[in-house]
């Protein structure tokens, strides 16, 4: 097929699978006839307008497979760039297979920086495992592999090498091997980074967000209590006093929906229980502006920076308190 066809059908590809993930749900149906209709008419126009009504393939060469893999011998090549087979798949070996249970401990952390990267939930699992196994602590590999993982996966998100859909996959691994931890992490009473309650505001139904930053949370080493979605007032203030948090954290996705964290803060200023916790906000509306506007601590644009800053405020805390 000819490259313009092969583009727009890779983005079209590539749009579906995204918004699926995004939103939990399938496409609709009628949306999705809409765009292949499109796509057909440019498909027909961009054929029609190439000298060839197709472009044949060129034939694969019988030496090179062999010649890729005589290459992948003598040159020092990462194992995901190895050559594709006739298949098109990489060519998998006894000897490109990482077995974790043969690396070193620091090898082991590095290699599950990676597995946490590219969102490989049985390794995290495995390589939690290992660890216990080999004598370490919960607390230590929670912050020395699980945080260190996912610390290099917000930076790379806050930083716009990562998108969303890989960083859930990253914070579903990352759930993997804290299923493992949460319970003898309680059972040793390890130290804790700090404690969030975060729900989206009521009359708004938009969680993606929210979770994001929850697994995020999580993932840096806090204890997250989600209350979920269109969240009154009241919602809140049990939640803060039944957890008793450091942070509370407030979404919204509509601007319909978001002068309502006001309502929660002002009801927290008469009830005297402002000054008790830190308030992040977040959402696709709101802004640094609007955050300073209804009195909150501040203003998260993404999960990565919602991470950051809530360290930095529970450290300040913390520091005043112990001063």
């Amino acid at each position: 097929m000819n490259t313009p066809v092969l583009r727009l059908r890779q983005a079209f590809r590539k749009f579906r699978w995204e918004l699926s993930i995004l939103t939990k749900t399938r496409v609709p149906q009628p949306f999705l006839n809409e765009m292949q209709d499109v796509h057909a008419e440019n498909d027909v126009e961009l054929i029609n307008n190439l000298p060839y009504r197709s472009v044949p393939e060129p034939p694969r060469s019988q030496s090179s497979q062999s010649n890729c893999d005589e290459m992948a011998k003598t040159e020092k090549m990462p194992p995901r760039a190895q050559c594709p087979n006739s298949s098109g798949k990489r060519p998998m070996s006894d000897e490109e297979d990482i077995v974790l249970s043969e690396l070193n401990d620091d090898e082991l952390v590095e290699q599950m920086f990676d597995d946490l990267y590219d969102g490989l939930k049985e390794e995290i699992e495995e390589g939690v495992n290992i660890l216990l196994e080999r004598g370490w602590t919960p607390y230590d590999i929670l912050t020395k592999a699980l945080v260190g993982g996912m610390t290099i996966v917000g930076h790379d998100f806050r930083d716009g090498i990562l998108f969303v859909p890989e960083v859930l996959l990253a914070a579903n691994a990352m759930k993997g091997g804290m299923a493992i931890l949460k319970p003898l992490l309680a059972e040793t009473g390890a130290p804790r980074v700090g404690k969030m309650v975060i729900g989206t505001v009521k009359g708004d139904i938009h969680d993606i967000g929210k979770n994001l930053v929850s697994m995020m949370m999580e993932g840096a080493g806090f204890d997250v209590v989600d209350i979920g979605i269109n969240n009154p007032v009241e919602n809140y203030l049990e939640a803060l006093e039944t957890e008793k948090p450091d942070i509370l954290g407030m979404s919204a996705l509509l601007t319909t929906t978001m002068p309502y964290m006001k309502v929660v803060i002002d009801t927290m200023v008469e009830q005297g229980l402002r000054e008790e916790y830190i308030v992040l906000v977040g959402g696709a509306p709101l802004n640094e502006e609007f955050g300073k506007a209804i009195g909150a601590d501040g203003y998260c644009r993404d999960a990565a920076v919602a991470v950051e800053m809530a360290k930095d405020f529970v450290s300040r805390k913390h520091n005043q308190l112990a001063g």
